[in-house]
């Protein structure tokens, strides 16, 4: 089992900058997909980005004012500047092996005008 733990969510101003971690803890292994996604009120889950041993890839909205990242021990981050109020949203990290998938309870961002 692996056990994700995300913070860093908070509220912001519209151009604002803020850095969101994903902990994981337990049998972590090795992981071939690490990734953000995120869930606003009323609307379905969208990925943001993601982070594999090939590929760093971004959403269109968020591509050039985010950026993924991981470090050794399997932490991940998303630093996240020039916010906008359409950001606003539940932040979950999720990550990935071979025949399984984990998510976080996810990190609150809200970012005002």
């Amino acid at each position: 089992q692996v056990q994700l733990v995300e913070s860093g969510g908070g509220l912001v101003q519209a151009g604002g900058s803020l850095r969101l971690s994903c902990a994981a803890s337990g049998t972590i292994g090795s992981f071939n997909f690490m990734g953000w996604y995120r869930q606003a009120p009323e609307k379905q889950r969208e990925w943001v980005a993601s982070i594999t041993s090939s590929d760093t890839l971004y959403a269109e909205p968020v591509k050039g004012r985010f950026t993924i990242s991981r470090d050794a021990d399997n932490t991940m981050y998303l630093q996240m500047n020039s916010l906008e109020v359409e950001d606003t949203a539940l932040y979950l990290c999720n990550v990935r092996r071979i025949g399984q998938s984990y998510w976080g309870q996810g990190t609150q961002v809200t970012v005002s005008s």
